[in-house]
């Protein structure tokens, strides 16, 4: 028997005031700032972005921008070269696709360059709280590992994830396996002996403990 609704109610315990690591004030700023995060940390995207949206304060902006002066604004990022081209083009789709408003479907946010389904994820539930689940390699990590999901990748993880939480949670599960991926259940070394979840975790009860 599978214990979600006590494990996730656990999670719901351990960080309370989990929220988004990244900073923005509307889905345009979330929406370059979760492009910029990918393979970088959110610390980083946010000394970036500060500087970012001083100079492009809105899609308008950005879809105008010099290619070769966004590169070195964003250029400690990495990739900054795809990730400054897809900016600049999702910009213009923007402008010209949407009368200048960050679209709210995945359908819609998915056409966007350098918007996969995890990003148009992020920005649906945090910046329209719209429910949603987005998997990235912490929540993809954690969840499999305490048995809320038991998927090889990322698609059938946000399947399962959408099952097995319910509806009114999604958004906040994802920051709570976030949380726990980053403060206990890292990658490598995970802090088992101090992990409050290890009653259900399936990684847990897979090691050997003797």
């Amino acid at each position: 028997m599978n214990n979600y609704k006590e494990l996730l109610a656990e999670l719901k315990k351990a960080y309370p005031d989990a929220k988004p690591a990244l900073n923005f004030k509307n889905a345009y700023e979330l929406l370059v700032a979760t492009i910029l995060s990918a393979q970088c940390t959110d610390v980083r995207v946010n000394k970036v972005t500060s500087e970012l949206f001083k100079k492009y304060p809105d899609a308008e902006a950005l879809s105008k921008c010099d290619l070769s002066e966004l590169e070195q604004i964003i250029h400690s990022c990495g990739c900054y070269k795809i990730k400054a081209k897809n900016l600049k083009n999702a910009a213009a789709d923007i402008v010209n696709k949407f009368s200048g408003q960050v679209p709210k479907t995945m359908e819609e946010l998915t056409t966007l360059p350098g918007c996969g389904r995890k990003t148009a994820n992020v920005v649906m539930s945090n910046a329209f709280k719209i429910p949603a689940i987005a998997v990235d390699t912490h929540v993809f990590r954690v969840s499999n590992r305490l048995g809320l999901a038991t998927a090889t990748d990322v698609l059938k993880t946000e399947e399962q994830l959408r099952k097995n939480i319910p509806r009114e949670d999604w958004s906040d599960a994802h920051h709570w396996l976030i949380y726990h991926g980053r403060q206990v259940c890292s990658a490598r070394n995970p802090k088992c002996d101090i992990c409050t979840l290890k009653a259900y975790c399936r990684y847990y009860k897979g090691k050997d403990n003797k």
